[in-house]
Parts: C-alpha cells; sequence; structure tokens
C-alpha cells in the first residue's frame, strides 16, 4: 500500500508540474494478489481432483489415499492446463479472501503430495546413551485414542523411558538407535507428531544434546566463567 500511495503523489505532482514526469497508472488490484495462491498447481498423473456438487469441498485422490480440503464460497478452480488447478477468489482486494486464497492453494497442493508420494521426515537422538526402539504398545491399538498399537521407546537421560504412542495415521521406522523416521500422508500432522516426540528433549545450545527434526540445526553458546 506505502508503494501504491507514493505512485499516487508522483501522478499528482507531474499533474502540477509538467517537468516531473509521469508515472504511467498502476490498478490497486495488481497489489491485491496472494503471490502464493496465483501460482498455479501441478497435478501428477496419479492424483485425480473431484469437486462435490455443493462445490465446498475438493476431494483429492492418489495412489496413497483420499482426503479433501475445504473451499470457500469465494473461490473459484479452474485449469488452464489439463495437468494443472489454478485458484482465483472474487474480491483479492478483501484481506480475509487474500489471506484465505494463499492458505488454500497451500492446503490444495500439500494434498496432492501428500496423496502421491506422501511426506516423511527424520528425528536424530544426540546425546550419550541416548537411543529409540519401535515396539509393540501393550495397551493395543484404539483409533479413537490415537493408538496404532505401536510405540515409541526412547531413553533420553532420564531414570525412566519415555514412551510415545504411535497415532494410526503415522508410520515410524527406526533404521538406526539414533534415528527415527516418521512417514504420513498429511503434512500438518506428521509436524504435529514430530513436535510431539521432539518436546521430551528440545535440542540444547550449550552441549548439542536433544531431539533433531530433519536438518534442524543449534549454534552451541559457551559457558560464561566468572
Amino acid at each position: 500500500m506505502a508503494t501504491l500511495r507514493v505512485l499516487q503523489q508522483l501522478r499528482h505532482a507531474a499533474r502540477l508540474h509538467p517537468l516531473v514526469p509521469a508515472v504511467p497508472a498502476v490498478s490497486a488490484a495488481h497489489y491485491h494478489t496472494s503471490h502464493i495462491g496465483k501460482q498455479p498447481i501441478p497435478i501428477p498423473p496419479s492424483v485425480t481432483l473431484t469437486p462435490d456438487p455443493a462445490g465446498t469441498h475438493l476431494a483429492v485422490a492418489g495412489p496413497l489415499g483420499t482426503t479433501s480440503v475445504r473451499i470457500e464460497p469465494y473461490m473459484n478452480l479452474a485449469h488452464p492446463t489439463p495437468a494443472t488447478l489454478a485458484l482465483t477468489v472474487q474480491d483479492p482486494s478483501e484481506k480475509r479472501q487474500r489471506s484465505m486464497w494463499g492458505l488454500t492453494r497451500t492446503l490444495i497442493a500439500n494434498a496432492i503430495t501428500g496423496m502421491s508420494e506422501g511426506f516423511s521426515t527424520p528425528l536424530y537422538l544426540v546425546g550419550v546413551g541416548y537411543r529409540a526402539a519401535l515396539e509393540p504398545d501393550p495397551r493395543g491399538a484404539n483409533e479413537a485414542e490415537g493408538r496404532s498399537g505401536q510405540r515409541l521407546n526412547m531413553k533420553l537421560g532420564f531414570s525412566h523411558s519415555v514412551y510415545v504412542p504411535v497415532p494410526p495415521h503415522i508410520k515410524v521406522e527406526v533404521p538406526l538407535p539414533t534415528k527415527i523416521m516418521l512417514s504420513c500422508t498429511d503434512k500438518h500432522q506428521l509436524g504435529l507428531f514430530a513436535a510431539k516426540v521432539r518436546q521430551w528433549r528440545p535440542p540444547e545450545p550449550y552441549k548439542g544434546k536433544g531431539i533433531f527434526v530433519g536438518d534442524e540445526r543449534v549454534r552451541i553458546k559457551t559457558v560464561k566463567k566468572k
């Protein structure tokens, strides 16, 4: 908006002073756009997109399953090409429409990736004696309570083991005692579970110990000596 205001002032000055170079008119709508929302979404051949009859949800089906994304009433879907999806809103100058435009575009793109390839992230256990193992949950599986029948058993420097139940929608592998691999079709749920595991030992900046997610790094600090 500040840029638009400056351009308007320059055009006003050009009308009053002929020596001031004229500035071409720029539509206010040019500044009311979502840089994320306006980007076309690639659709791989293995994915099918189907709007529901009411137009309130977009079903995304792929090799790994099916999910849906809510579509607001002021949004429009179009296919510029058979392999791309474009999302627009009725009034880009309206703040809520503009913010939901970018968010919905991201949710659709994540749903397409999740149903076609899935998401994965590694967790690294850094610390003397830190290790993890995947084992059966003695309480069994209970989808209503978010248990798949498996749990992580982690040694994290406490006097006891830390047990974290694995949700039904998360796939967990432990290829090494100090490495945990998480996979899921839902990027948001994957991030939530990774954060749940990490919270038991967040990386600390003095010895560099903790549970690191992905390529997470921590800047080592030196202890001030008196």
